[in-house]
């Protein structure tokens, strides 16, 4: 039911949100986590909504999912929820969202919609960038920039811009594996997921090990990524044990390992 009800990916940008700012080293105030809770959430019960329509008009049901077929059952629910989530959201950024916070998320707004617009009208995406790469900037870029607007970063702060354009990568591999998963009844060589997880979550191991001493936070966090990657890794090689809705859910909980760092001073009392 998480996963179906769309509440995986809000819970996602909550965690890695509290994660980037832990690592800046900034104090977010209540209403940001709330407004990306509930604006995330509203943006994918939409998607999920589109993109039924779009199959059921162009006779493509079959590239449809458990999740879509949940929505548009559930949509007379579903979707006066997400509009007034989305009206909640629209209150919190005119009512406590300061001026110059609005300028930069301004930008993000509208990068998403056009996004958004390009999907579901079916023009195509830049032909160099997939759909999946441009998920996961939007998404890792849209969790970071509550912190990175408060701690005014510059490029000589590279640690922590390293780690978010990690993530930004852990965000595309997750949704190039779910698209591979996905797409394995129709042809089963796309499901080449191990080796490139493994990879990523090695090279990520060193770079952790490299930063520990100067920069524990940013290596604690690169260590969190690596751990995710290794475990879509795993999930590849199980992919034939596992139901897909099943594999589906966990690759989104492989990417709430950021979690423990947030956890960890719960445990240290």
């Amino acid at each position: 039911m998480w996963h179906l009800a769309s509440l995986d990916a809000s819970t996602v940008a909550l965690v890695w949100c509290a994660a980037f700012a832990w690592v800046i080293d900034v104090r977010l105030p209540w209403w940001v986590l709330v407004l990306l809770s509930l604006g995330v959430w509203a943006v994918y019960v939409a998607d999920r909504l589109l993109d039924v329509r779009t199959g059921m008009q162009s006779s493509a049901v079959e590239k449809l999912r458990e999740r879509h077929f949940f929505h548009w059952h559930h949509r007379r629910i579903l979707a006066p929820a997400a509009i007034a989530c989305a009206f909640i959201a629209a209150w919190i950024v005119f009512q406590r969202m300061p001026s110059t916070t609005k300028a930069h998320d301004s930008l993000l707004a509208a990068a998403s919609m056009l996004y958004f617009t390009r999907v579901h009208s079916g023009r195509k995406l830049l032909p160099m960038l997939s759909k999946e790469f441009l998920v996961g900037v939007l998404f890792t870029f849209g969790c970071a920039l509550p912190a990175i607007s408060r701690a005014h970063l510059s490029l000589a702060e590279w640690p922590p811009l390293i780690a978010i354009a990690f993530f930004a990568l852990l965000a595309w591999l997750n949704c190039y594996a779910i698209d591979r998963w996905e797409s394995r009844g129709l042809n089963p060589s796309l499901c080449q997921i191990a080796f490139p997880a493994s990879a990523f979550g090695a090279v990520a191991l060193i770079c952790s090990s490299v930063l520990l001493e100067s920069h524990p936070r940013c290596a604690s966090l690169i260590f969190c990524g690596a751990i995710s990657a290794l475990l879509l890794a795993a999930l590849d090689r199980i992919r034939n044990s596992v139901t897909p809705i099943t594999q589906r859910a966990a690759a989104d909980l492989a990417l709430l390992t950021p979690a423990l760092l947030l956890l960890a001073p719960l445990f240290s009392r």
